[in-house]
C-alpha cells in the first residue's frame, strides 16, 4: 500500500504491525505468515496465504441503504479491496454498517502470550436470538442484506496453533461476544429473547504462524481462552457503548428492560391517552421521568426475568402468575389489576401476554398518579 492507502494508524499490534483507519475501514496488513479463520464471503474459511484482513462500514451516508456494488456479494467485496489497495486474491473482509470511528481496541496479555480485539458492533436495529423468526432465505446464493448494526471482530492472537486450535478459538469468541451482550442485557429485535448477537455478525481470528509459541488449546479451561474473553468482553461491550450509547447507564430503564416484551413508549401513550387528555409531550416528560425511577426499574427488571424464565420453562405458570402479582403490587400498591392471572388453561404465550398486559396497566396506574399529583 502507498503511504495515502495505509491512511491513520491508530494502533501497534504486539507482534509490531500496525492497524491502520481510512475509506471507512479498518485494515490490517500482515508482516509475515498468518494463520487466518474467517467469515469473510470471499477468501474466507481457513487459510495461511492471505496478506491482509480488513473491516469495512458499507453505509453511503446518514438514511441510505446499503447496496452492492456488483451483481454478487463476492464481486462487490473484491472492488471494495481493490479500491482499499490490497491485493484481492489474499485479503479477507468483513462488513458493517457501524463507524470505524468507533472501534474498541483491547489487548490481554499473559507472560508471551497476548490476545488483541479490534471490535466495531451495534445491535439496536439488527440484535437478533439464535433460532429467532427470520426475515429471509437465500436461493442460489442470490440474496444477501446489511442491515444498520453488526458486531465484527478482528481477533489476532501472537501464537502459533493449528486449524483446530483456532477453530476452537472462534467457538470462545462468540461465547465471549454473546456474554458481552447478555450482561448489558440487550434484547433480540425479532423476539422477547435476549440478544445473542446480531442477524450480520462477522469475525477474523488470526493467529501468527511464525510464532515459537505453540498452542493446542484454546476453550475456556486453557490461559488462551481465558485471554480471548478478556480482550473480547470489554472490547465488544465499548464498540456497543461508542456506536449505540449501550451500557448499563443506559438499560436502566424501565422501558430498556421491557421492551423486547412489547411495552414501550408508544404502547403506553395509546392505553394512557384513552381516559386522560395529557399532552403528548407532557405525557413523554413523566415517562421519562418514571422510567429511571431505582425502585421500579429493579422490579421491572425482576418482572422481565419471570418471563424469561416462564420462556424457558424453569418455573411454572403458577409460580409466574403468583411471583409476577407480588411485584406488580410492589409497584404500585394502589393498583386495581394485580390479581393473580387465571393461568389453567392457557398457553405459555397467552400467559406471557397476559403479564405484559398487566405491567403496562400499571405503568398507565403510575403514571395517572403522577400527573395528578404534579
Amino acid at each position: 500500500m502507498t503511504g495515502e492507502e495505509k491512511g491513520m494508524q491508530i494502533f501497534t499490534l504486539p507482534t509490531g504491525e500496525a492497524v491502520y483507519r481510512y475509506q471507512k475501514s479498518i485494515v490490517v496488513p500482515f508482516n509475515g505468515k498468518r494463520k487466518v479463520l474467517s467469515t469473510a464471503h470471499r477468501n474466507g474459511g481457513y487459510s495461511e496465504e492471505l496478506k491482509a484482513v480488513f473491516n469495512h462500514d458499507a453505509t453511503k451516508g446518514a438514511g441510505v441503504a446499503c447496496t452492492l456494488q456488483a451483481d454478487t456479494y463476492q464481486e462487490h467485496m473484491k472492488l471494495i479491496t481493490e479500491e482499499l489497495g490490497l491485493d484481492a486474491d489474499y485479503t479477507a473482509g468483513i462488513t458493517t454498517a457501524a463507524a470505524m470511528e468507533n472501534v474498541a481496541i483491547k489487548t490481554a496479555t499473559y507472560k508471551d502470550l497476548s490476545v488483541t480485539a479490534i471490535v466495531t458492533g451495534g445491535i439496536e436495529v439488527n440484535g437478533g436470538r439464535v433460532g429467532d423468526p427470520t426475515t429471509w432465505h437465500e436461493v442460489d446464493g442470490k440474496h444477501h442484506e446489511i442491515k444498520p448494526g453488526t458486531i465484527n471482530i478482528i481477533l489476532y492472537i501472537d501464537g502459533n496453533m493449528p486449524a483446530e486450535t483456532l477453530t476452537r478459538a472462534l467457538v470462545t469468541c462468540t461465547e465471549a461476544k454473546t456474554a458481552a451482550i447478555q450482561e448489558l442485557m440487550l434484547g433480540s429485535m425479532y423476539s422477547r429473547g435476549l440478544a445473542t448477537g446480531s442477524g450480520t455478525d462477522g469475525t477474523i481470528l488470526i493467529a501468527n504462524g511464525e510464532s515459537s509459541n505453540y498452542y493446542q488449546f484454546a476453550g475456556k479451561h486453557s490461559k488462551l481462552g481465558e485471554l480471548i474473553g478478556l480482550a473480547v468482553i470489554p472490547a465488544v461491550k465499548e464498540a456497543l457503548f461508542l456506536q449505540t450509547g449501550a451500557s448499563p447507564e443506559q438499560q436502566f430503564s424501565i422501558l430498556r428492560r421491557m421492551q423486547r416484551f412489547g411495552i414501550n413508549l408508544n404502547r403506553i401513550w395509546d392505553q394512557f391517552k384513552t381516559v386522560n387528555d395529557l399532552a403528548k409531550p407532557e405525557f413523554v416528560c413523566h415517562l421519562e421521568k418514571l422510567d429511571k425511577e431505582p425502585e421500579l426499574v429493579v422490579l421491572a427488571s425482576l418482572y422481565a426475568h419471570l418471563l424469561d424464565q416462564l420462556d424457558w420453562e424453569l418455573l411454572t405458570m403458577a409460580q409466574t402468575a403468583y411471583e409476577a402479582e407480588m411485584i406488580i403490587k410492589r409497584m404500585n400498591p394502589k393498583s386495581t389489576d394485580a390479581s393473580i392471572i387465571e393461568w389453567e388453561g392457557m398457553t405459555k404465550d397467552a400467559v406471557i401476554e397476559e403479564m405484559c398486559l398487566k405491567m403496562l396497566a400499571c405503568l398507565v396506574s403510575l403514571l395517572e398518579e403522577r400527573v395528578c399529583i404534579g
